[in-house]
C-alpha cells in the first residue's frame, strides 16, 4: 500500500514493510543511515536538541491556532459591525428622495426583512463562509468574493419582495441592496485588516520565520511575499544550503534543527531548490518542531505529507509541514472527544464497577494500574488501566525481555506473559482493562482516536522520522489495533501505521476506525 493510497479505513495487510512505497522506503533510509555526504555530515542532531523541538511542538500549534482564532474572531466582530451599519444605512434610505419608486421599495424591503437582523445578520454571514471570506490568507479576501458575498446576502430580500410584488420592481432593490452591502463591507474589512496587521495582535503574533535561500532573485520575491510588514511570519534570518553563503545566515540547513531551537523559528520558507536528502531533512526537522514548511507552487511531490496550495500576497506556495490539526479540527476533534468519553463512563458505569470488584477479588493489589507515557510532544501524563498483572510486574521486566517474541524492546510483547493474573487475561482479550482511558480523554492527555501511547524511554533509541509520531495525542483506539495489535511486530510497521494515521487524518477516518475497532476486539486478533 503506497501512503497516497490509504484513505480512511482501508484494511491493511501484512507485511506491511513489503507494501510500503519504494519512496517511503527510502526516505526512512536517509533518516537512519548517513550515505555520502556533501558538507557537514547529515548525523542526527544531539537527542537534547530534538527533545526540546519535540517539546516545543505543542506550543508552536497553540500560537498558530491562535493566530486563526484572533484573525477569525476579528472579521467575526467587524462582519456583525458591518451588517448593524447596513441595517442602519438602509433605514436612514427610506426616507431619502431617490425617487419614488426606489424609496417605496425600499421601504417594503424593509418591512420584508432587509432591515431584520435576524434574517439579514445570517444570510451575510452564510454569504462570507461561502464565499471564502474567512480564509486566513488575505488576498482570497479580494473585492471580488466580497462583492459575491454581498450578493448572496441580499439574496433573502430579493425573494422576500419578488414574493410579494412584480420581479421588475423586486430587482431594483436586490441591486441595491447588493451595493450598499457591498460598499459597507470593504470598508469595514479594510479597517480590520489594518486593526489586524497594526494593532491585535499585530506584530506580536507574527511568526518567526527564516528562508533558505542564496538571496536570488526568486528569494527576493518569495521574502517580499512572505515577509511583508504586518504579514503572518516575522524574518529570523537566513538559512544555506552547504555552507554559509548568504550575509548574516544563521546557519546551513543541516544546522536547522538548532537554528530553530535557537530562534524559536515557526516557519520555514525553502526559495530553493532542494535534493532528496536536503528536502527529508528539512521536512523532518521543520514537522518535529510544529513548523510550517512553504515550499514554492511547482512541480513538486513529497512523500509522506498532504500539501495544500496557499497565497501570501501574489505568491502561491504549497504549504508541506502546517500543524496537522488546524484550528477547526482540533476543536471538533476535542468535542467528539469529551461527548464519547463522556457518554462511556455514564453508559458503562456498571461494567466499570463489576469489573473493579473482579480485580479485588482476583488478586491482591489495586484496582487500577498507572504508568507514564509520552503524550503530545512528548509530554508525560498518566496513563490509566485496570490492573491485569501481580504487583511488582514492572520489577520483573528485565528478567523476561529474553521471552520477548518481537526481539525489540520498543514492543514488549509475550503471548503468555507469567505476570498477568487470571482475570487480566480475560480483561486484556477483550481490551476492557483499556476502558479507564476514558478518564485520559477527559483530561485531555488521550483522545479516542489516535497513535499507539509511547513510552518515554524509548526516545534515546528512536531515529528522526519516528518523533512524528509525538504528532498527536495517543489513543484508547487507533489504525494499530484495527490491524492486529500485537501480530504487528516490526517497529517500523507500527510507526508507519502512526504516521498515515497523522498524516491522513480526516474526521472521517477517526469514525472509520471506531467501527472497525468492536469487530478487531471481537476477533482477539493479536489480544494477549
Amino acid at each position: 500500500m503506497r501512503p497516497g493510497d490509504f484513505r480512511y479505513a482501508i484494511p491493511i495487510q501484512r507485511p506491511l514493510m513489503a507494501k510500503r512505497s519504494a519512496l517511503e522506503a527510502h526516505n526512512l533510509r536517509l533518516t537512519s543511515s548517513p550515505g555520502p555526504v556533501v558538507g557537514p555530515p547529515r548525523g542526527r542532531s544531539p537527542l537534547h536538541v530534538r527533545t526540546r523541538l519535540r517539546e516545543r511542538r505543542p506550543l508552536s500549534v497553540r500560537r498558530h491556532t491562535a493566530r486563526i482564532a484572533t484573525r477569525l474572531g476579528v472579521l467575526l466582530f467587524g462582519d456583525a459591525v458591518a451588517v448593524l451599519v447596513c441595517l442602519f444605512a438602509a433605514r436612514a434610505a427610506q426616507g431619502a428622495t431617490v425617487g419614488n419608486l426606489l424609496s417605496a421599495q425600499f421601504a417594503r424591503a424593509l418591512g420584508l426583512g432587509y432591515g431584520s437582523l435576524l434574517i439579514f445578520g445570517p444570510a451575510a454571514l452564510a454569504g462570507l463562509i461561502i464565499t471564502g471570506n474567512y480564509s486566513r490568507h488575505r488576498n482570497l479576501n479580494g473585492r471580488l468574493r466580497l462583492g459575491a458575498a454581498a450578493a448572496l446576502a441580499a439574496v433573502p430580500v430579493l425573494w422576500r419582495v419578488a414574493s410579494a410584488t412584480e420581479l421588475a420592481g423586486a430587482v431594483p432593490v436586490y441591486i441595491a441592496a447588493t451595493a450598499l452591502t457591498w460598499i459597507v463591507l470593504l470598508a469595514v474589512r479594510s479597517v480590520t485588516e489594518r486593526f489586524l496587521l497594526r494593532v491585535w495582535p499585530g506584530a506580536r503574533g507574527a511568526a518567526p520565520a527564516v528562508l533558505i535561500s542564496e538571496q536570488s532573485d526568486l528569494s527576493e520575491q518569495l521574502e517580499h511575499a512572505v515577509l511583508a510588514a504586518g504579514g503572518d511570519y516575522s524574518f529570523a534570518g537566513y538559512v544555506s544550503l552547504e555552507k554559509p553563503g548568504v550575509d548574516g545566515s544563521l546557519g546551513t540547513i543541516w544546522e536547522l534543527p538548532e537554528i530553530i531551537d535557537r530562534h524559536h523559528v515557526e516557519a520555514v520558507v525553502v526559495c530553493e531548490h532542494l535534493d532528496d536528502q536536503q528536502i527529508v531533512h528539512v521536512r523532518e526537522t521543520s514537522l518535529a518542531a510544529g513548523c510550517q514548511l512553504l515550499y514554492p507552487a511547482r512541480a513538486v511531490k513529497i512523500n509522506g505529507v498532504r500539501p495544500a496550495l496557499v497565497w501570501h500576497q501574489d505568491q502561491p506556495f504549497f504549504e508541506l509541514g502546517a500543524p496537522v490539526l488546524k484550528a477547526s479540527a482540533v476543536i471538533t476533534k476535542r468535542i467528539v472527544d469529551l461527548v464519547g468519553a463522556s457518554l462511556a463512563l455514564v453508559l458503562l458505569s456498571p461494567v466499570y464497577l463489576l469489573i473493579a470488584m473482579a480485580v479485588r477479588l482476583d488478586s491482591p493489589g489495586p484496582v487500577f494500574f498507572t504508568q507514564d507515557r509520552a503524550g503530545l510532544g512528548g509530554r508525560r501524563f498518566r496513563m490509566l488501566k485496570f490492573r491485569t498483572m501481580r504487583m511488582g510486574a514492572d520489577e520483573e521486566k528485565p528478567t523476561l525481555a529474553h521471552l520477548n517474541h518481537t526481539g525489540d524492546s520498543r514492543l514488549f510483547k509475550m503471548p503468555a506473559d507469567p505476570r498477568v493474573t487470571r482475570l487480566g487475561a480475560l480483561l486484556r482479550r477483550w481490551s476492557l482493562d483499556e476502558l479507564p482511558q476514558c478518564w485520559n480523554v477527559l483530561w485531555g492527555d488521550m483522545t479516542l482516536v489516535g497513535p499507539r501511547p509511547f513510552f518515554e524511554a524509548d526516545f534515546a533509541s528512536y531515529q528522526d522520522h519516528h518523533f512524528r509520531r509525538l504528532d498527536a495525542k495517543p489513543g484508547i483506539t487507533g489504525l494499530w489495533q484495527v490491524s492486529g495489535r500485537s501480530s504487528v511486530i516490526d517497529f517500523e510497521d507500527v510507526v508507519f501505521l502512526d504516521r498515515q494515521y497523522i498524516e491522513q487524518w480526516s474526521i472521517w477516518l477517526d469514525i472509520s476506525i471506531m467501527f472497525r475497532t468492536l469487530p478487531a476486539v471481537v476477533r482477539r486478533t493479536g489480544a494477549y
